[in-house]
């Protein structure tokens, strides 16, 4: 009887055995078939737990902080299970990873030989966790993780249970390493994936700024303009391209057939001229309206020839596009100076035709005529001869921007007798001289004064000195920045008319020839002192300042004036005196100025 209960034991042992290794062999079997690490791990917990049978299993792995962290459950009541995270050294957990053995305890709660962790006791109280076995996941000789089957009630594990989980672990620590490596190797593939493709587009790049390069050099060697090379290189490169010329001023403007961008406004452009002209690259900025533009200076050794601007939508650009819009500076860089060079000799020929002309004023010889209408330009129709001067610009500067205003005009410009001179075609003058003004004060970025004056019988050289002259006089009254016909100073007229100093004459003499007499014969200037004193409104204090002398003096200087006028001026009509004074000043300005 004994016997035969002994053989039922052993044979249910020997059934419950051979179930256990099946199981276990098609567990192993089914773990080296996976791939992610998710999923792997949470497979290893789902097998555990059907083959341990216990209430709950899960397992933790070492992070890269070093500490022991849940990261899959089967089983489990709360989702903050799964959050847990202890120190590696503590809990049941960190006898097992230091020893690499497994352990158990019949209560974990009440467990003394093992540190235990506030926050993961607090879990253990959720999850009513009583008695756990947990045993290593070992990898090439580095314990990994563990593996925790657990109970909800105070037990103890057997050997063979603990046998079970140890060879289990075994397994999934090798279905845990395949994981690891493939996740490698899929991430190493990615990575080199990524790596081709960058290869890829920036293969394509090169390419395009190769192709770009090779159709900007052929519109050059073709005889292609600036505005030719600014469309190839907006249809090469996308988007919109602006040349600018030295002065900040729009020359150029060519959309692609992709995504064209509207002509920038020069403030904007402003300032990332400024810095790529500093920087010598490239710069880039985006608009409020998603709109990026990429200027970069188009330079000649020291020579600033203006800027070339890409405007498209914002987004990632390449380095390369970047840069074959800096090469393309050096393209258009050529083509402008080719163009300054051809201007050069046209600006020297019209030079020489208007010195030609004025010098031989009045009237124009037939080779003159033929030269000038081989220019496009109709000599009869010259009427109109403007004299233009700025403080902060030369006279040569000055010219080289009345050309460009007089190629649109059909008219001629050069430097005459050291001034900047143009001879134009007009209908209403004072309209012409005003909008050359514009344009003038513009190029140059400061105060102009042109003046104009008409000539008749192409007498351009009585033209050019009444112009000239009446510019000295603007001046000298303060006027800086305006652009007029010599019309709108008529009452200066006897002034900057050289055929009517007789009239100026007169009228000086009677209003302060005296003084002019005196100041002659004894060397003083009684004139000056006069003209101080009106010029600071009659303050004898201000004046004396100015003419650095005492008050007692001043007043003597002002009484021995009234003597030699023989009034007293000051209580009379002052009016043509100082008219007078003020005519003999201006006179004086002009005839310097001619």
């Amino acid at each position: 009887m004994a016997g035969g209960r002994a053989e039922q034991a052993e044979s249910v042992s020997l059934l419950r055995r051979q179930r256990e290794l099946a199981s276990l062999y098609a567990t192993a079997k089914s773990l080296t078939a996976l791939g992610e690490l998710d999923e792997v791990l949470q497979s290893i917990v789902h097998h555990a737990h059907d083959l341990m049978g216990t209430d709950f299993t899960y397992l933790s792995l070492v992070g890269d902080d070093g500490k022991l962290s849940a990261r899959a459950s089967e089983g489990t009541i709360s989702a903050a299970f799964l959050a847990a995270c202890i120190p590696a050294d503590v809990g049941l957990g960190g006898k097992v990873l230091a020893s690499r053995r497994p352990y158990w305890v019949r209560n974990y709660a009440s467990a003394t030989v093992i540190d235990h962790d506030a926050s993961f006791d607090r879990l253990v109280g959720t999850e009513k966790l009583v008695a756990l076995l947990g045993v290593p996941l070992v990898i090439r000789g580095e314990a990994v993780g563990a593996l925790f089957a657990a109970d909800r009630t105070e037990r103890s594990f057997e050997a063979d249970e603990i046998a079970l989980l140890i060879a289990f672990a075994d397994h999934a620590a090798v279905a845990l390493d395949n994981a690891r490596l493939y996740e490698a190797s899929r991430t190493a593939l990615q990575d080199l994936q990524v790596a081709y493709r960058k290869i890829e587009d920036h293969m394509a790049v090169m390419e395009r700024a190769q192709a770009t390069h090779e159709v900007l050099t052929g519109a050059v060697l073709e005889g292609g303009t600036p505005g030719d090379v600014a469309q190839l290189l907006a249809d090469q490169l996308g988007g919109s391209v602006t040349l600018l010329d030295r002065t900040g001023a729009v020359v150029v403007h060519r959309d692609s057939g992709v995504d064209p961008s509207p002509p920038p406004a020069e403030a904007d452009l402003t300032e990332a001229v400024r810095a790529a002209h500093r920087s010598g690259r490239c710069t880039t900025s985006v608009d409020k309206a998603g709109v990026a533009r990429s200027v970069a200076a188009i330079r000649a050794g020291d020579s600033h020839l203006g800027a070339l601007a890409w405007s498209r939508k914002a987004g990632e650009v390449a380095d390369l596009d970047l840069r074959t819009l800096e090469r393309a500076t050096h393209v258009m860089g050529l083509l402008i100076l080719k163009e300054r060079a051809v201007a050069d000799a046209s600006e020297r020929l019209s030079g020489e035709l208007l010195t030609e002309l004025m010098v031989g004023s009045p009237g124009i010889d037939a080779a003159q005529r033929v030269r000038a209408r081989a220019r496009g330009i109709d000599p009869d129709r010259l009427v109109l001869v403007l004299v233009a001067e700025s403080a902060t610009s030369s006279s040569t500067e000055l010219s080289r921007h009345l050309h460009d205003i007089a190629r649109d005009h059909g008219g001629l410009a050069g430097e005459h007798l050291g001034r900047a001179t143009m001879i134009l075609p007009s209908a209403e003058d004072e309209q012409t001289v005003e909008e050359v003004q514009r344009r003038l004060r513009r190029a140059v970025g400061g105060p102009v004064v042109v003046v104009a004056e008409r000539a008749t019988n192409h007498d351009w050289s009585r033209a050019f000195s009444l112009a000239g002259r009446c510019g000295a006089v603007m001046r000298a009254l303060g006027h800086t920045d305006v652009g007029a016909t010599t019309g709108r100073y008529a009452l200066y007229a006897m002034v900057f008319d050289p055929e009517r100093a007789r009239e100026l004459d007169r009228f000086i003499a009677g209003s302060i020839g005296p003084l002019l007499d005196y100041d002659q014969r004894r060397g003083t200037d009684l004139v000056g002192t006069l003209t101080a004193y009106f010029v600071h409104r009659t303050n004898v204090a201000a004046t004396a300042r100015a003419l650095h002398v005492h008050v007692n003096t001043l007043l003597k200087r002002l009484d021995r004036a009234g003597t030699v006028l023989g009034l007293d001026w000051r209580d009379n009509n002052d009016l043509e005196l100082q008219l007078g004074l003020r005519l003999h000043g201006l006179r004086a300005v002009a005839i310097t100025s001619s």
